[in-house]
């Protein structure tokens, strides 16, 4: 009995692991300097967005082997933004309207990043997703630089092993500084 609560425990401390690192990938500054995501909190949302899709594509990739992981990595986005917005002063009340609008937001994000890697032209279906999602604006000309970011770090990710990926031994692919 003991040692399925201790394996959900560890489990459960991986999926925050994992999470947290995401989480600092996507404060990388080059994003909002070189990449012009717009450095306000829905910008740093949708950039944590990216990054949770990106190791959600990755894991997925190992099935139901990796189910309750990405099960439980979601759980630590939820907890997190639960937490901030309750930091930011939204009341009991509110917290739920705004995590199901959040909600919302990555299960359209995740539909729309993985149909554009399924796309035959990954470039051109990722920036036009980046430009909707992450720019929210007709002109985004550094979309196309997220997109490619995002397809080197799906590749780069694909080559580590699940327990790699578990054990938070992986990174995420350089910068183009040049922008």
């Amino acid at each position: 009995m003991f040692g399925r609560l201790f394996a959900g425990m560890a489990s459960k401390k991986t999926a925050y692991a994992i999470y947290g690192k995401l989480v600092a990938q996507a404060r990388q500054p080059e994003f909002y300097t070189v990449y012009d995501v717009a450095d306000t909190l829905d910008g740093r949302f949708d950039m944590i967005l990216v990054h949770m899709f990106l190791i959600q594509n990755r894991l997925g990739r190992d099935g139901d082997a990796t189910a309750k992981l990405r099960q439980q990595l979601q759980e630590a986005m939820v907890a997190d933004m639960d937490r901030s917005l309750r930091e930011m002063g939204v009341g009991d009340m509110g917290i739920g309207r705004e995590v199901k609008k959040m909600g919302v937001a990555w299960f359209g994000r995740l539909k729309a990043y993985g149909a554009a890697l399924e796309a035959e032209d990954k470039v051109t279906a990722l920036t036009e997703a980046v430009r909707r999602n992450l720019y929210k604006r007709d002109e985004a000309p550094k979309a196309s630089d997220v997109a490619k970011y995002m397809i080197s770090a799906q590749e780069k990710l694909a080559g580590y092993s699940l327990a790699e990926m578990k054990s938070v031994s992986f990174e995420f692919p350089a910068f183009d500084k040049r922008g």
